[in-house]
């Protein structure tokens, strides 16, 4: 919700991390569920070891499960800022062991795409889920309006302060 301090632009600058939320996370959710689906967590297993990284199975679970994980956290604005280290940390493997030697050029099988999830991603740690979100949904309720709200602002809980952390 917008209170009376903000200006139109801060609105729209609000208003507009729904844009790159819902980029993210829809990549990340068909990211993530193909790696776990059917035999997503074999196939995908087996090219994890080609590349290194053994057990390639349960690294291929535990991958997929990061990547839903970023792509709900995202989509909904809650837990945005763990969501966005998900996929900082997910992309940042794809292109060291897969779309590092093939260049920056996606349609060559470049890093092009991982690099543009990581820009996203670290825009949205930076700037947190934003007012249309589940998380500022929580926090209204949590908080309240008017006294209540300035006086937990002025004094914040260790549990208010790591809930506005972790956005």
């Amino acid at each position: 919700m917008l209170t009376i301090g903000d200006s139109f632009d801060g609105a729209r600058g609000h208003l507009g991390l729904i844009l790159p939320r819902a980029a993210v996370g829809a990549s990340m959710l068909v990211h993530g569920t193909g790696k776990l689906r059917g035999e997503g967590p074999a196939k995908t297993g087996e090219m994890f070891e080609q590349l290194g990284l053994k057990p390639g199975k349960p690294w291929a679970v535990a991958t997929g499960l990061a990547e839903v994980f970023a792509g709900a956290g995202a989509l909904l604005g809650f837990l945005t800022r763990p969501a966005a280290l998900a996929v900082l940390v997910t992309q940042a493997v794809a292109i060291a062991k897969v779309h590092a030697k093939n260049g920056f050029d996606i349609t060559k099988g470049g890093y092009e795409f991982n690099l543009a999830l990581m820009a996203i991603a670290a825009g949205l740690l930076i700037a947190g889920p934003g007012h249309a979100s589940t998380h500022a949904l929580l926090d209204r309720a949590v908080n309240g309006r008017g006294a209540r709200r300035l006086w937990r602002t002025a004094r914040p809980s260790p549990a208010q302060r790591l809930f506005q952390l972790i956005g």
